[in-house]
């Protein structure tokens, strides 16, 4: 099957709430969303978001990735159907192979544009198959279980939002912290949520080596299960430094991006955790096969996902959540909750208890209202016919 057409819409769809952590405050999703159709009409959607201080992509740099490299890459090649097999990797390879990796100076990997596409490829094959990705990706649960998550601002809003997720009996909270009034804040939650509700912190990098360990020995009594990228991306044996001395175990995430990184993090021994995003991975099979390689190292894994994600980087994470078996923690589907409007017309917002199904229609499962791209579309650009 070959692809004739590409429209990209840049979105800037508000959220319900500012949410706000070490690195930027956000007040709206700014998604690049890929609309491919094919020769015979099928078509498929695909998302990304560029983020700066992760991948070093910007939405512009992002957009003209895809215009220059991905489309003209993907236009002219007649794809076959993607046939169900033990190895999802295997699987996506026709697709994976056909994006070419680009070096570029100040970007570190081209992954979110890639994602993009990689998904809306593989949404428009199994439209096409009347396959649903969950064939690709056989569960190993019938419900993932998301996490909530509590942005840096006020304490009393901290408070208020915990007490929130706590009257929805989310089991999973992830604090954002940012070197102010750390204890104060994680106390504070720690007693409104009580001691059975699972906390994990999150620095984005906000630490240096010195403040990040005294931080999290200052948080060890509050119970805390993981404490999410406390330094910026920079040398490994940095982050094997506050691991070594770190009363809380430690989790990678702007410090893995590429294959090369989790290698380099293994052999340092840097971490407990590996955080994956499909974004900042590089789409589906980019990040089985970085679970695979912690999986293999004995780490753990946490499923993330990029603030403002819209439903159709919900679904595939939610594909992605629902098949690989040894995770222990998910973000992400947070649809309504955070944004004023998502794309799709079915809802995959979690529900009580963090609580969300498996995705069984064609594709990746959710049905993207083109009304609402151009509604929120600040940019459209189209390829191809």
């Amino acid at each position: 099957m070959k692809f004739v057409e590409a429209t990209l819409y840049m979105l800037k769809i508000p959220f319900v709430e500012a949410f706000s952590h070490s690195a930027r405050t956000r007040a709206f999703s700014d998604s690049i969303v890929v609309r491919l159709r094919a020769e015979d009409g099928t078509i498929g959607y695909g998302e990304g978001i560029a983020r700066p201080y992760v991948t070093g992509e910007t939405l512009e740099t992002c957009l003209d990735h895809m215009v220059s490299q991905l489309w003209p890459a993907i236009a002219g090649i007649d794809y076959p159907d993607l046939i169900p097999g033990p190895d999802p990797i295997k699987t996506l390879a026709p697709v994976d192979t056909t994006l070419p990796d680009l070096e570029t100076p100040g970007v570190i990997a081209w992954h979110a544009a890639r994602t993009a596409f990689e998904l809306a490829l593989i949404d428009t094959l199994l439209q096409r198959q009347n396959l649903s990705l969950a064939a690709l990706l056989p569960p190993t649960r019938h419900t993932v279980i998301y996490s909530g998550i509590i942005s840096t601002g006020s304490l009393a809003k901290a408070v208020q939002n915990a007490k929130h997720f706590k009257s929805f009996g989310i089991q999973h909270i992830k604090i954002k912290i940012d070197g102010a009034h750390d204890r104060e804040r994680v106390s504070a939650i720690r007693k409104t949520l009580g001691r059975s509700v699972s906390l994990r912190v999150d620095a984005n990098g906000a630490y240096t080596v010195p403040r990040a360990i005294a931080t999290l020995t200052d948080l060890a009594e509050f119970n805390i299960d993981s404490a999410e990228q406390p330094i910026p991306r920079g040398d490994p044996a940095e982050f094997a430094r506050v691991k070594a001395q770190s009363p809380i175990p430690v989790m990678a995430d702007e410090s893995l991006v590429t294959v090369a990184d989790a290698r380099a993090l293994i052999e340092m021994k840097a971490c407990d955790f590996f955080n994956l995003r499909l974004s900042k991975c590089g789409g589906i099979g980019r990040t089985l096969e970085l679970a695979g390689i912690a999986t293999r190292a004995g780490l753990k894994l946490q499923l993330g996902c990029q603030v403002g994600e819209t439903a159709i980087l919900s679904a595939a994470g939610r594909h992605v959540a629902a098949y690989l078996e040894d995770l222990v923690f998910v973000e992400g589907s947070y649809g309504s909750l955070l944004l004023t409007e998502d794309v799709s017309e079915n809802n995959v917002t979690f529900g009580q208890g963090g609580k969300a199904p498996v995705l069984q229609d064609p594709g990746l499962g959710v049905k993207v209202c083109e009304d609402r791209l151009r509604k929120y579309a600040h940019t459209i650009t189209r390829l191809g016919d």
